[in-house]
C-alpha cells in the first residue's frame, strides 16, 4: 500500500478549540490537542535531524474563523511558529481540507467531523478528558481501533445483524479475505511511512513514532485476518492488543497515547475516565 510518492508536508488540520482554549479575551489554556502537536514537533526535529533537505514534515493547519491575539500570542509563547499555521476558514471547510492535502482533521464539533470524513478524508471528533494524562514529549504515540476506524465496517455490520456467534463465524469463513481499508487507514499510512525513514536511518528502538491497534477483536481467526490484512498493505503496527470483550481504558492507560481513535462511544468514554485523549471517528456502522 505504501508507494514512493513525491515529498511534501504532512498537513495535520486542527480546529483552534481543541489545541488552544480561550479563557478570555487575553488568555488561553492548552486544550486536548495540545500535547500530540508537541509531539509532532519532536518527530519533525528528528525527521530534520536525519533528513536535513526533506519537506516530508508535519504541518499544523490551525483552522479559526477569527483568531485573536491571545491565540497568536500562545503560540510563539510555546514556540511553536515554525509548526503552526492559523487558517481563517469560514466557508468551504471541506474544499480547504482538500486543497491542502489534509492528512488528518481533528475538530470539537463532531457534525464537522463527520461532514469531513463524508467526504474521505480522515477526521475525528475530539472531547476533552476532566484529567489528561501525562504522555511522552519525545515519542509520537497513536493508538487506533480496528474496525469501522483501520479497517472497513463490513465486520462491524454482520456483529451488529448477526451477534457475537455470527460474526466469529464470518471470520471463520473469511480468515484469508482480506478487509478493506476504514476511514483512518491513511493517516496510519502516513505515520509508517514516516516511521520506516526513521528506521532506515537506525532509529528503532528509539523511534519517535510508536502506533498501536487496540481492538474488541480477539487473536483468533478475527485477530490474524486483522494482522494479514495490514501485512498485505505493508503497514505494521509496533503493539497489537486483541481484546476481545474486555475493556480498552486500562491497556490505554498504560501505553499512555496521545491520539486513541475509536468508532464507538462506550470505548471513547473508557478512554476519556483514564485520561486518555480519545478521539471519535463518527463511522456509520450502518453505511
Amino acid at each position: 500500500m505504501l508507494q514512493s510518492e513525491p515529498e511534501m508536508a504532512v498537513n495535520i488540520a486542527v480546529a483552534s478549540s481543541v489545541l488552544l482554549k480561550e479563557e478570555s479575551s487575553s488568555s488561553e489554556r492548552l486544550g486536548p490537542a495540545f500535547p500530540f502537536v508537541k509531539a509532532l514537533k519532536a518527530v519533525n526535529a528528528k525527521l530534520k535531524e536525519n533528513y536535513p533537505e526533506s519537506e516530508e514534515l508535519f504541518k499544523v493547519m490551525l483552522l479559526d474563523e477569527k483568531p485573536s491575539d491571545s491565540l497568536k500570542n500562545a503560540i510563539r509563547t510555546h514556540d511553536l511558529e515554525e509548526l503552526i499555521t492559523v487558517l481563517n476558514v469560514r466557508e468551504d471547510l471541506v474544499g480547504e481540507l482538500k486543497r491542502i492535502n489534509t492528512a488528518l482533521y481533528l475538530s470539537d464539533s463532531e457534525a464537522l467531523a463527520k461532514k469531513v470524513l463524508n467526504q474521505g478524508i480522515a477526521a475525528a471528533f475530539m472531547p476533552t478528558p476532566k484529567e489528561i494524562k501525562e504522555v511522552s514529549e519525545d515519542q509520537l504515540r497513536v493508538a487506533f481501533d480496528g474496525d469501522s476506524v483501520l479497517f472497513s465496517n463490513e465486520s462491524e455490520r454482520v456483529f451488529q445483524d448477526a451477534g457475537l456467534t455470527g460474526y466469529l463465524q464470518h471470520e471463520r469463513n473469511n480468515v484469508e479475505k482480506l478487509m478493506n481499508p476504514g476511514p483512518l487507514c491513511s493517516f496510519l499510512e502516513v505515520l509508517e511511512k514516516l516511521k520506516k525513514k526513521l528506521h532506515d536511518k537506525g532509529l528503532l528502538k528509539n523511534c519517535p513514532i510508536r502506533t498501536f491497534l487496540v481492538t474488541a477483536r480477539g487473536a483468533g481467526c478475527d485477530g490474524y485476518r486483522a494482522l494479514n490484512s495490514l501485512h498485505s498493505w505493508d503497514l505494521e503496527v509496533d503493539e497489537a492488543f486483541f481484546l476481545g470483550s474486555r475493556p480498552k481504558g486500562p491497556i490505554l492507560d498504560i501505553i499512555r497515547p496521545h491520539l486513541f481513535f475509536d468508532d464507538q462511544p462506550r470505548h471513547i468514554q473508557a478512554a476519556l475516565e483514564v485520561g486518555a485523549v480519545a478521539c471519535h471517528v463518527p463511522n456509520d456502522p450502518k453505511c
